[in-house]
Order: C-alpha cells, then sequence, then structure tokens
C-alpha cells in the first residue's frame, strides 16, 4: 500500500498522529505572494526602460531599442494591473 500524496488527501483527514491535517498549515511558497509577479515585472519595466530610453548601448541596433521601448510599456502596464489586483487580494484578506 502507498502512501496518499497531498493531492489525494482529504483535508479533513486525521494523519497517522491524530492530528487534523490542514492545508493551512502548510508552508507558503515565496511564489505564492501576491506582490512577486508585479515587483518582477515592474523591475524588469524598469531595467527595459533604462535600455531604451536612457543607455546610448543600443542605439546601433534599432531593433533592440525598440524591443526595450515597447517592453518597457507592456510590462510596465502588465506591472500595474497586476499590483492592483495584488492590493485588491491583500486587502480582502485583511478585511479591510
Amino acid at each position: 500500500m502507498t502512501d496518499p500524496t497531498s493531492q489525494d488527501r482529504d483535508p479533513d483527514a486525521v494523519d497517522a498522529g491524530g492530528e487534523e491535517y490542514d492545508e493551512d498549515e502548510q508552508p507558503r511558497n515565496p511564489f505564492d505572494n501576491p506582490w512577486f509577479l508585479p515587483l518582477m515585472l515592474g523591475a524588469f519595466a524598469l531595467w527595459c526602460g533604462y535600455d531604451g530610453f536612457i543607455s546610448d548601448k543600443f542605439l546601433e541596433r534599432p531593433g533592440t531599442l525598440w524591443f526595450n521601448r515597447i517592453a518597457f510599456g507592456v510590462l510596465g502596464l502588465l506591472a500595474a494591473w497586476l499590483g492592483m489586483r495584488a492590493r485588491r487580494e491583500v486587502q480582502a484578506g485583511s478585511g479591510g
């Protein structure tokens, strides 16, 4: 007989030690944080914005220059949208 995996477990099940299994007691993954993706995309947007508008490193390669400029706008908008969703999620979780 094999051990049941976490997918097969019932949240109200009792483990071998007699304690109830609760999903909330499992350690959280840092990638589950609602602010992780907006902050990561915001950092990439700033990087692309620096390369596309401030740095003169890509002046001789206009394809790369325009990629950075467009990626700055797209990633910035996406980071802002996900940031608003993360803020709503955090406020809903804290009861406010």
